[in-house]
């Protein structure tokens, strides 16, 4: 095999979760752009429609599903769509996540349960049912979207840290439980990258720390996300699991 079909995701089948927006959106058309057939879910019909519109200009065999992923058998039932559509599931990403910005001490009971059964419940579900595909047909690759707030503390968005910390205990773990089985499971650790999600919830004082304890003294573009995806996807890593790849301009690794 060579070096560029390592890295090449031709014929492969890809779900997006998440993939109507941000960091999904720009994953699941690096994914076509690498060769993969692509689906994605979303919670909006209306940017579900615009992305499936873009991938069907490439192929028409893209789809798009607007469900909400808290709604558990309404998730399975598309990821079971999606498999038995295409024939197989090959790659499952998680992207779908919220966060609210406030004080710990004034989070409800309804505003954590938001925040957690989107950024973790729903996602340890779908790794489920996505590996029970998976599992059968005795390959796939599952990634995660986690956070620098995955390995660290982050003032005031106490549920999402948790969330995000859940999400590479789940991905340690499966990783090595499946590893045997032919599914890998692996996570990416965006740093700070302006989205619908975070772009109107995080203050001007916290946008400039973020920026100024970032090395590269810039917020990240989503498309320099892409490539981890591809690459965890790919048979490139087909020797990783378990792991989580920071792509944070130096975040993590600064200290003081």
């Amino acid at each position: 095999m060579t070096h560029a079909a390592r890295f090449s995701l031709k014929d492969k089948v890809a779900l997006v979760i998440g993939g109507s927006s941000g960091i999904g959106r720009e994953i699941a058309l690096g994914y076509q752009e690498a060769g993969a057939r692509v689906a994605v879910l979303g919670k909006t019909p209306r940017k579900v429609d615009e992305v499936e519109d873009l991938l069907r200009k490439a192929d028409p065999r893209a789809m798009g599903y607007a469900e909400d992923v808290t709604d558990l058998a309404r998730l399975k039932s598309v990821i079971d769509e999606v498999a038995e559509t295409s024939g197989r599931l090959d790659v499952l990403v998680n992207s779908q996540g919220v966060t609210l910005i406030q004080p710990s001490e004034d989070f409800t009971p309804e505003q954590y349960d938001f925040v957690v059964n989107t950024n973790l419940k729903s996602v340890f579900f779908a790794c489920l049912e996505a590996g029970r595909h998976m599992l059968a047909q005795g390959e796939g690759a599952i990634i995660n979207i986690g956070s620098v707030a995955s390995l660290i503390g982050l003032q005031k968005s106490t549920p999402y840290t948790m969330s995000k910390h859940g999400v590479l205990g789940l991905t340690r773990t499966l990783g090595a439980e499946w590893a045997t089985r032919g599914v890998r499971v692996n996570a990416i650790a965006p740093g700070f990258f302006l989205t619908e999600l975070n772009r109107e919830k995080m203050s001007p004082e916290r946008k400039a720390n973020a920026v100024r304890r970032t090395p590269m003294g810039r917020f990240g573009e989503l498309k320099e996300l892409v490539g981890a995806a591809v690459f965890l996807a790919s048979p490139a890593a087909s020797y990783v699991t378990g792991e989580i790849i920071c792509v944070d301009g130096g975040y993590l690794a600064a200290g003081l």
